[in-house]
């Protein structure tokens, strides 16, 4: 059987270069669509536009020959002849028409626009282009989701933002304030569009309460879109002592001092009292809701005052240490009243302990820190914490090396007076008692003791 071509003609068995003259000239007419008109007489760029806004295709011609123009669609039908519109689409409107260009707007954008357009010029050979229009679609319904509506300090909260239909996937970034966090993405694709969902995991602390946290999209069709929630947070109370009178000086004998103590959390503190650690509260004292009254101080006032406030998050307190001094004293402490130690390790965080001093809440981190020398922790010129401070931070091994030495020198004393004692212990007899062991009486004694009379020589004398 006969071999045909293209066309349907015969070809001959021996004759191949016949049969390749089909074939080259579909070569050539190939050759002359090149995408993108690059090199040569018709141009086009593509264009990305955002949903609902308008696209504006552009056939342009270099080197015009008055040749035809035109523009179809993706689905290869004419959408402008020169400057006839065949299409029945209202929303493609001529804005330019001349030898050397045809330039159409497509209005209301949607997905179904998207695709190829062709530019046509028919020259010989013809030529054509295409250009590609992309369809960017915003994200919707960009919503927070927060875990728990009201959270407590130390609580690690769950927030989720989702970003609805968007083309393409978005990027989201959380921010705390201003300061950025990381979540982590999840992406789901429905047909052409895409939805993510972003997990931010937060502990939360008192200092977050009222803080906005921030959920940004980064997207090419759109800018700057964000939404927020603000942080709830509950926590407990922050305590502060002040001393009203004296405002500055020494605590004296006679004198009047009066303290108020100042409390705020979240919920705001229910119940507040005041107490002396370690002992009762003295008479006199005089405890009108958060003030403290003494108007006679007298020695026996002497100790650490605490205020204690709480709400159903927690308790906290401040003390203020007391001394009182004679009415003569005239040199102030080195170290004042309001004290206070963390009540766990975890409240060492809170401050500096070797320069700073945090005013009187063993529970607050967030109090002012006021700086001080000598590493002291105090806030105000007017108790007497600083004696009884300085004598509690007496080295311990220094009272241990004293009392070592005087057990020492005790134990080396009683050694030397035991020697002393044992090399002098016995019976010691004179002279005149030699003899004098076995006789049954004193007279006895006398007369057989050595050197008695009778033992004795008789002394003579003799006169001439």
């Amino acid at each position: 059987m006969a071999a045909r071509s293209q066309h349907g003609g015969p070809v001959a068995n021996g004759g191949g270069a016949p049969a390749l003259l089909p074939l080259l000239l579909l070569l050539l007419s190939a050759a002359s669509i090149i995408p993108r008109g690059d090199g040569q007489n018709l141009v086009t760029e593509d264009v990305t536009v955002v949903e609902g806004d308008v696209a504006t295709i552009s056939c342009r011609v270099k080197n015009s020959d008055d040749s035809v123009i035109q523009l179809l669609n993706p689905n290869r039908q004419t959408i402008y002849f020169r400057d006839f519109r065949p299409l029945k689409d209202s929303r493609f409107q001529l804005v330019n028409f001349s030898n050397s260009e045809l330039r159409v707007s497509l209005t209301n954008v949607s997905i179904s626009d998207e695709g190829r357009y062709f530019c046509q010029l028919y020259t010989d050979p013809p030529q054509e282009i295409y250009t590609t229009i992309t369809v960017l679609v915003p994200p919707r319904n960009l919503v927070i989701d927060i875990q728990k509506e009201i959270a407590v300090e130390g609580e690690e909260i769950e927030l989720n933002c989702t970003a609805m239909a968007s083309r393409p996937a978005t990027t989201i970034r959380w921010f705390k304030g201003n300061k950025e966090l990381t979540g982590k993405s999840e992406v789901e694709q429905w047909s052409d569009m895409y939805t993510v969902t972003s997990q931010l995991l937060l502990k939360v602390g008192r200092e977050d309460d009222g803080v906005p946290v921030i959920c940004l999209v980064d997207h090419p069709a759109v800018k700057d879109l964000q939404t927020q929630r603000y942080l709830e947070v509950m926590y407990k109370p922050q305590v502060r002592v002040s001393q009203n009178y004296p405002v500055q000086g020494l605590t004296r004998e006679g004198e009047p001092l009066e303290l108020t103590c100042a409390a705020y959390g979240k919920p705001q503190p229910t119940d507040m009292r005041w107490l002396r650690v370690d002992d009762e509260m003295p008479q006199h004292v005089v405890v009108s809701g958060s003030n403290l009254l003494i108007s006679n101080l007298n020695k026996t006032d002497n100790g650490t005052y605490r205020c204690e406030a709480s709400n159903a998050v927690g308790k906290s307190h401040a003390d203020y240490m007391l001394f009182v001094y004679d009415t003569t004293a005239t040199t102030e402490p080195a170290v004042h009243g309001f004290t206070q130690l963390p009540n766990s390790a975890e409240e060492l965080d809170y401050g500096d302990l070797s320069g700073t001093a945090v005013l009187l809440n063993a529970s607050t981190e967030a109090l002012p820190t006021v700086q001080i020398s000598n590493a002291s922790i105090a806030l105000h010129p007017d108790s007497r914490a600083g004696e009884e401070g300085a004598i509690r931070s007496v080295d311990h091994a220094v009272v241990g090396g004293v009392v070592a030495v005087v057990v020492f020198a005790m134990l080396c004393l009683l050694i030397i007076l035991g020697r002393y004692f044992a090399r002098h212990k016995g019976t010691y007899f004179t002279h005149e008692a030699k003899g004098a062991d076995d006789a049954a009486d004193a007279d006895t004694a006398i007369i057989n003791a050595e050197g008695g009379q009778n033992n004795s020589e008789e002394k003579k004398e003799y006169f001439i």
